[in-house]
């Protein structure tokens, strides 16, 4: 195979993906298989999907973000969940992505319709560890991710 292209209508496709999805948003692997050892992927997020804070524990996990369209928070959190760091990235502006390294809890809220970013980290995929997760932050789906998604917004916005 001698790869390809990425076009303006993958984008749209996975921004209309992202829009008809539950968890509102939507990936597209480069990588062909989940045990390779570096994944990396196109990714639509809307402004009401949630992403839990976590980190990664493997010391071979650190995880970049490059953001191509729209508006994306990225928040750093220290082990009790208090933020540490708040950026706005944007293709374009001062910030634009960010490479976060093992054992760091983040978390990424999208801020504009339609945004979209590469995310680049190594594989081979594993479920995330209860350690994983940020405890003092609600878990996908439960009832307080709206309340919690408002507060990092606002955090992002001051």
């Amino acid at each position: 195979m001698s790869g390809f292209f990425l076009h303006a209508a993958l984008i749209e496709s996975l921004i209309d993906k992202a829009r008809a999805a539950p968890r509102r948003r939507s990936h597209h692997n480069l990588h062909t298989d989940p045990a390779a050892p570096a994944h990396r992927m196109l990714v639509a997020m809307e402004p009401d999907s949630y992403v839990r804070p976590h980190c990664h524990l493997d010391p071979a996990k650190a995880e970049t973000i490059i953001v191509l369209r729209g508006r994306l928070g990225t928040l750093i959190f220290d082990a009790a969940g208090q933020v540490l760091d708040a950026r706005v990235m944007a293709p374009g502006a001062d910030v634009f992505g960010y490479d976060v390294p093992p054992g760091v809890f983040h978390s990424i809220v999208a801020l504009e319709s339609g945004t979209v970013f590469v995310e680049a980290k190594a594989g081979p995929y594993a479920v995330p560890l209860e350690a994983e997760w940020g405890g003092w932050a609600p878990a996908e789906g439960e009832a307080g991710v709206p309340a919690y998604l408002a507060l990092l917004r606002n955090r992002l916005a001051g």
